[in-house]
């Protein structure tokens, strides 16, 4: 007889709590084998394809595409063929997160907030340890029966999403059986409840509450939720202004040089490199120079903590919004692997495969806001780092050269800095050694 296994949401590290589910890889019925992908599913850093660490016959799914779930609620049901024996799982739900993890480390399922923190840490691994024999359901979930009047004590409901909607349409939870294990409330039971015509949140004999008086909307407009990418955005943004005291300061060089030496490396042949790359190279021998600006605020030890290694994020808007991927060690690469791997993340960011891992643990950012063709920002630094360098767009301008007037390629150049690690000294001294390598190229020589 076979046994059937449940495979909840993962967790998919680095604070993440919940997923949209994008689309089902997989109907029920569908016979699946061990590690194959399930569901692509989108989280407030990047869309991902999730494994199954099971092998058999899928029985159930749970959560319809566009909804989203919290890590730890259910998945799937895959029916094996082994009772005897319970599966271990292959470890492989994601790269980098494993499916199984010991009980003690096992994280606890945070509802109602999406974290989208950038420190550097290590990716947590999600408790998907199968659980006892579950039914096999016969059919999708009935209209639920209203539970006994004397039922009390907290409702089994671990889904925000379920909530909102059962309060939205004020059904209320307490009266509802859920169809889930262990009888959890889903997203199915409050919809079924909401055809069947179900019980309000208030009870009949509660004096009539007028409802509130919703703020007059305009015509024609249009409310883009604060969800995905762009809710970790705008939280990660506030968190900055909220937390870090930042300044900017700015200067205008001569990039003339900067775009002959461009030039003549790939003209002498083998793989072409990018202007991003040589400002990566200028942004980390600045680093080295001024390692004050490679740092953050432990704002509960009231410690300034210096890093050692450069993991340089860089601001990439995409059609599904703005991230910024991160250049491991970018401080040992060249010019060469630099070019590569911001290709091969900005391609990554693109067709939106960049994983957890390759948005987070950034030190410092580089931001090149000259392709949308602006000459200067004062851009919000990327919590929890100490500073951003800003690049506009560079274009010919009327420009002293030498002692006469010429046109040359101009560029100007933005620091945000957090006013706690530094004061201006540093971080103009850094400005000023970063516009010195762009107008004067040979001077990177010294930090070869």
């Amino acid at each position: 007889m076979a046994q059937v296994l449940e495979f909840k949401l993962p967790d998919l590290g680095e604070g993440l709590t919940e997923a949209e589910i994008v689309r089902w890889l997989v109907q029920v019925g569908d016979v699946v084998a061990v590690d194959q992908p399930v569901v692509e599913v989108e989280t407030a850093k990047a869309m991902v394809e999730v494994p199954c660490p099971y092998g058999g016959v899928v029985t159930a799914r749970f959560g319809e595409e566009g909804s989203e779930l919290p890590v730890g609620a259910p998945l799937l049901t895959v029916a094996v063929g082994e009772p005897a024996k319970e599966p271990e799982g292959s470890g492989n739900v994601l790269v980098g997160y494993g499916t199984q993890a010991p009980a003690a480390r096992r994280r606890r399922v945070r509802t109602g907030t999406t974290v989208a923190n950038g420190t550097a840490r290590q990716p947590g691994t999600a408790a998907a340890a199968p659980r006892a024999p579950l039914p096999v359901p016969a059919a999708p979930p009935t209209t639920p029966q209203p539970a006994p009047a004397a039922l009390v004590g907290p409702v089994p409901v671990i889904s925000p999403l379920v909530r909102r909607l059962a309060r939205d349409h004020e059904v209320d939870l307490r009266q509802l059986t859920g169809s889930g294990p262990d009888g959890l409330i889903l997203r199915a039971d409050v919809e079924a409840a909401l055809r069947a015509g179900a019980p309000p949140v208030r009870p009949a004999a509660e004096p009539a509450v007028p409802a509130p008086v919703a703020a007059p909307r305009g015509e024609g407009e249009v409310r883009i939720p604060l969800k995905g990418v762009r809710g970790a955005v705008a939280d990660k943004l506030s968190r900055s202004r909220r937390e870090i005291p930042d300044a900017t300061c700015w200067v205008d060089a001569d990039a003339t040089e900067l775009l002959r030496a461009r030039a003549a490396m790939n003209a002498s042949g083998g793989p072409k490199i990018s202007l991003l790359a040589l400002l990566a190279r200028i942004c980390t021998a600045a680093l080295a120079r001024f390692p004050e600006l490679n740092s953050y605020v432990d704002t509960e030890a009231r410690e300034v903590v210096q890093l050692p290694q450069v993991h340089l994020g860089f601001a990439a808007q995409t059609e599904r919004g703005l991230v910024v991927p991160v250049v491991r060690d970018a401080h040992t690469r060249d010019a060469e692997s630099l070019t590569a791997e911001f290709a091969r993340l900005t391609e990554a960011a693109r067709t939106g495969t960049l994983t957890p891992g390759d948005l987070t643990g950034g030190t410092f950012t580089l931001n090149n806001y000259g392709v949308f063709g602006v000459d200067g920002s004062t851009p919000i630094v990327n919590h929890p780092e100490a500073a951003m360098l800003g690049v506009g767009r560079i274009i010919p301008k009327p420009w002293v050269h030498e002692g006469e007037l010429a046109v040359r390629q101009v560029v100007q150049l933005s620091l945000t800095f957090d006013h706690r690690v530094c004061d201006g000294g540093t971080a103009g001294g850094f400005l000023r050694y970063a516009a010195d390598c762009v107008e004067q190229p040979a001077v990177l020589l010294r930090t070869l």
